[in-house]
Formats: C-alpha cells, structure tokens, sequence
C-alpha cells in the first residue's frame, strides 16, 4: 500500500457517542483531507475488545476498560491517507486529557483519562491488525471507482 493510502483504525468510545460529538470528530479527519474508508456502530462484544486490548491485559485497570467500553455503542472507523496513523495520534492528543493541548479531541472534549473518547492506532502495524479485528475486507471501499482521482 502507497504511503498515500496508508490507513488507522480510529474508534470513538461509549462517552464519545454518548455526547454526541461523532460528527466533530469525522469533520475534523475530513478537514484535514483525510478519506473515511470504513464506518459502523456497534455494541463491541467482550471477545473483540479482550483481543482489541490484548497488550493491556496484565494492567491493573482491564477490567475496568472492558466494562467501559462495553457500557455503550462504539463508532468504528478505518481513515485512509499520507502519514495518517502519526498525524491522526496528533489529532487525538494526550491518552491522558489533562496533558492534552488545545486543538486537539481529547484537550477540548475531555477530562478524565478513564473517560479519553477515542482510540487511535499507534503504528502502522497495529493499525493493520486493528482494522483486521473490526472490519471484514468487504467493509472497507477503495473509490477506485469515483470518477475524479482524490486531491490526496
């Protein structure tokens, strides 16, 4: 895949949703020229997280991270575009809110590091494998088909 065709998995958590700021945070992958490829809500069952945060299941707070994030519907979404797993970590900010600057999703949308609103993939690999875990290839669209070629 093209550097300009690199993609992240993206997911807004249960609070996202839950304050309705879904289409903020579409709009601001938009506006920086970024293309969505995959999108869908669901309530994510305990396997798929368990194997989502797989790395984390030592840490003291898992359980507490799978309740949370089964406590309401996710917004799973596959963004494609030039370096977007690093710009998109960027966009997200801090994992902890509080060291979150300005500008960023969770240093204008959120407080509390138990409650940050978004994942974002950290590396191109594990955006590979996280895009695997949530999506089926056929869920994801490549507008080969559009007439015009896109601006990125």
């Amino acid at each position: 895949m093209a550097e300009s065709e690199e993609r992240t998995f993206l997911a807004i958590k249960p609070d996202g949703v839950q304050r309705g700021i879904i289409g903020e945070i579409i709009k601001r992958f938009e506006m920086k020229g970024f293309k969505l490829v995959g999108m869908k809500m669901l309530e994510a069952s305990e396997d798929l997280l368990m194997e989502h945060y797989i790395d984390l299941k030592d840490r003291p707070f898992f359980p507490t991270l799978l309740k949370y994030m089964r406590s309401g519907p996710v917004v799973a979404m596959v963004w494609e575009g030039k370096g977007v797993v690093k710009t998109g970590r960027v966009m997200l900010g801090e994992t902890n809110p509080a060291d979150s600057k300005p500008g960023t999703i969770r240093g204008d949308f959120c407080i509390d590091v138990s409650k940050n609103i978004i994942h974002g993939s950290d590396s191109v690999e594990s955006a590979k494998k996280e895009i695997s875990l949530w999506f089926k290839p056929e869920e994801l669209v490549t507008y080969t088909s559009c007439a015009f070629s896109w601006l990125y």
